[in-house]
């Protein structure tokens, strides 16, 4: 392929990737950020592979740029996903709150409390009957 080809290519990537991308919801975001992080591992491990096989010295700088800046999108998009899971996740109680993680025994039911229960005695519904009272 010549330059313009690729360059062409490149150029339509960018633009349906970016209107892919901006039209996912929020809710989907967080699984498919994890299914993009499995497909930049297996684009990093391809840029190891070229980068190790490189002969010319252009071949192996755009390589490297490559490992790099693959392994800088891997691990903020697993930085990311991580944030989103925990925004998802309830919160933890303090470590002096915190019950031993051994099982608990159920326990017996409670007493029913010894407090007096209101009066059942009626409210006076008509003006004569509360000046009565």
């Amino acid at each position: 392929m010549n330059a313009m080809t690729l360059l062409t290519v490149f150029v339509l990537a960018v633009f349906i990737g970016f209107e892919v991308v901006s039209k996912v919801s929020s809710t989907l975001h967080t699984p498919l950020m994890s299914g993009a992080n499995a497909i930049h591992g297996i684009i990093l491990v391809g840029a190891i592979i070229v980068a190790g096989s490189a002969t010319e010295t252009w071949l192996l700088v755009t390589a490297l740029v490559a490992v790099l800046l693959a392994t800088i999108n891997l691990v903020g998009g697993f930085v990311v996903t991580d944030r989103m899971l925990r925004m998802f996740g309830g919160r933890a109680a303090p470590a002096s709150r915190r019950q031993p993680s051994a099982r608990k025994q159920p326990s017996a039911r409670r007493q029913p409390s010894a407090r007096k229960q209101p009066s059942a005695r009626k409210q006076p519904s008509s003006r004569k009957q509360k000046d009565a009272l």
